[in-house]
């Protein structure tokens, strides 16, 4: 077997595992009920002219299972973290206690909790697409390869190979979303 007639499984692999992890990512952005330093990632605060994560602003806590708390390095953004935290969405008030922002993470109801694990489904789907696009392309590079003299035999060994690979990374999507559903629904 020649170099140009193999395609690169390893790539394939590293592609879907970032589909993998963005989908963790998106996970981790989703309120359950729990406190979760990872759900305050995404919200920014305007600090020394420009927009800042918040994590680079003071230390994140999760001291309980139901309170994060962030101790504000400097006293003069304290407002700004609180004002950030409001406006994000999260659907948390901050209550302050000097430097410190306390966030109590309230219950969820069953309205909310079914709504979360829809969104889940929604991210687990894009999930699922970005790791069928990645098939395609290895699918592609198979064509490719077979219309340069890659023999049925190889090209069917290697299709193979791919569906493999696809359907273990689907298996893992499936997996991740139905892990976050229960922690969605535990109440």
């Amino acid at each position: 077997m020649s170099d140009e007639t193999e395609i690169d499984i390893d790539d394939l692999k590293r592609r879907m595992e970032g589909a993998l992890a963005a989908l963790r990512t998106e996970f981790g952005s989703l309120r359950t009920g729990r406190a979760s330093a990872s759900m305050l990632e995404p919200i920014q605060a305007e600090a020394y002219g420009q927009m800042t994560p918040i994590n680079q602003l003071g230390t994140v806590n999760v001291p309980e299972p139901r309170m994060v708390t962030i101790n504000v390095w400097d006293k003069s953004m304290v407002g700004k973290v609180e004002k950030a935290i409001r406006e994000s969405g999260l659907g948390i008030n901050p209550q302050l206690n000097g430097t410190i922002i306390m966030l109590p993470i309230p219950e969820l109801n069953e309205e909310r909790r079914r709504e979360l694990t829809r969104v889940a489904a929604q991210y687990a789907e894009s999930a699922r697409v970005a790791v069928r696009n990645v098939r395609r392309d290895g699918m592609d590079q198979l064509k490719k390869a077979k219309a340069a003299g890659m023999s049925e035999d190889e090209h069917k060994l290697w299709s193979e190979e791919v569906q493999e690979l696809t359907d273990a990374f689907i298996g893992r999507v499936d997996k991740a979303l139905e892990t976050k559903q229960e922690e969605i629904m535990q109440v």
